[in-house]
């Protein structure tokens, strides 16, 4: 699969989306407050959106997955924050 990282960080209210690259469907949106906690953990560098490298960006999706995973295993309190979609 193929997916395409949409990130606009740099608004006021800013997001991180991945997309199916064929379908366009969203397969994870990640809001601002799901960005900070990811910012704080250390698991979300900048650079690492703007590589060209493959292994540097299916590294950067793995994590992203995994932490959206995470989040959405949490108690219904702190899921708002992080949606999967189907």
């Amino acid at each position: 699969m193929t997916y395409l990282i949409d990130a606009w960080l740099d608004r006021p209210h800013p997001y991180l989306r991945i997309l199916h690259r064929d379908s366009g469907k969203v397969c994870v949106m990640i809001d601002e407050s799901a960005l900070e906690e990811l910012r704080e953990q250390g698991d979300l560098d900048l650079a690492s959106l703007n590589s060209n490298e493959p292994l540097v960006l299916k590294e950067l999706l793995r994590n992203l997955f995994l932490f959206c995973f995470a989040r959405a295993l949490r108690p219904p309190s702190h899921t708002n924050a992080s949606n999967l979609h189907d």
